[in-house]
């Protein structure tokens, strides 16, 4: 892994690009040509997540952006469950921008019938010209709570919560190239048995290739030092990977996606990954979102 962070720093620092407005209803446009004044740049993503892993994107002030995110079972369950599409997982959500900086999160996913929320702040954003800013930041945190009756009997309310801290540093390399890097914190408020660690650290590498106007592929990956990899109900933990192939339709991005991991939220595909792509562990799913625009604009 080492060479692969090694070439994401070398290529997130080096030269200066153009302009990045990262709302989400403007992340369609993809313009990175040059203007005597910096400005941002925009369309580092095209959507709120690479895959699993959100973007530093985010909506615009006033627009809200309802999330479907939908993963089926595993491609190797056979013919019987008809290769994993008798079975699904599903994440719906919805993201406000409280401002063009500040957004905030709600969702409910099946897996462990888990409810979720978030905070996203754009604290930098990439520009070219001179005195530019090389990079884009977000600061994310979120909050889990599972309410499976199987969880909610082995665990007190209180011990249920599990919440993540994350900072997304991404650089749009040129029109068809951009990168991410996301160093993450974990914490966990229970600890069921002595080898079970609270508190975790994960880096997580993404990126997206325009290989058409309207088409790119995606690819994340998230890595748990070789310290905190153990198992999870009995099975073998791995590290989460996953491609994605965005198609642009509209006013919205259709992702189709494959990856190692069912579940969709931080605390659990960080940490709770079971799936090996060597044994066909494959989740096939999509992602889709809708943005509606609930604040006058000023003229």
């Amino acid at each position: 892994m080492k060479p692969i962070f090694y070439l994401f720093f070398a290529t997130l620092f080096s030269g200066s690009l153009c302009a990045q407005d990262s709302s989400l209803l403007k992340m369609l446009d993809d313009s990175m040509s040059v203007h005597a004044k910096p400005g941002y740049v925009t369309g580092t993503f095209k959507a709120t997540h690479i895959v699993n892993m959100q973007t530093i994107e985010a909506p615009a002030d006033g627009a809200l952006s309802f999330v479907i995110q939908h993963r089926f079972g595993r491609v190797n369950s056979g013919a019987y469950s008809f290769f994993g599409l008798d079975g699904a997982t599903l994440r719906l959500g919805f993201d406000y921008g409280i401002t063009d900086r500040l957004t905030v999160g709600i969702g409910r996913s099946s897996y462990l019938k888990t409810y979720d929320g978030y905070l996203k702040y754009k604290l930098l954003r990439q520009t070219d010209g001179s005195n530019s800013m090389p990079v884009s930041v977000s600061l994310l945190g979120t909050i889990n709570i599972a309410t499976d009756s199987l969880y909610k009997k082995a665990r007190n309310y209180e011990n249920r919560p599990t919440y993540t801290g994350q900072v997304l540093i991404a650089r749009k390399i040129s029109r068809s190239l951009s990168l991410q890097l996301v160093p993450t914190y974990i914490s966990y408020n229970y600890k069921d048995r002595p080898v079970d660690k609270q508190d975790l650290f994960a880096l997580g590498i993404g990126g997206r290739m325009k290989i058409t106007k309207r088409m790119s592929i995606n690819a994340e990956y998230d890595y748990l030092p070789s310290g905190q990899i153990g198992f999870y109900n009995g099975d073998k933990l791995h590290n989460s990977f996953s491609l994605g192939w965005d198609i642009e339709t509209g006013g919205h991005v259709f992702q189709l996606v494959f990856s190692n991991s069912q579940s969709m939220l931080e605390t659990q595909y960080l940490t709770q990954t079971t799936g090996s792509w060597g044994k066909g562990d494959i989740y096939f799913g999509f992602n889709i979102s809708r943005n509606f625009n609930l604040k006058k604009k000023k003229h």
